[in-house]
């Protein structure tokens, strides 16, 4: 179980985005299931959480991603922000 993403980055204009890192890299590059669900907000912002498993366990992973869902609620509908608040 991972953060899905680092958090949100200003954008640079001048020198460009220098991105976020992502946690699922590590588990697509080595062929292992991942899956990432809402896990809640921070500064408005949507946060969500991975989950990795063993090479052919994605059964167990959507178990597991649906559980985690049911319990905590934390989807809600999309809400559109001018800007992200700093």
């Amino acid at each position: 179980m991972a953060p899905s993403n680092s958090p949100a980055w200003v954008i640079d204009l001048v020198n460009g985005d220098r991105g976020g890192v992502s946690s699922s890299s590590p588990a697509a590059v080595a062929g292992y299931p991942d899956i990432t669900v809402p896990a809640g907000f921070v500064h408005g912002l949507p946060l969500g959480v991975s989950f990795f498993g063993a090479k052919w366990s994605e059964p167990t992973l959507i178990e597991i991603a649906y559980g985690f869902e049911q319990a905590t609620h934390a989807r809600r509908d999309p809400q559109f922000l001018k800007h992200a608040p700093i």
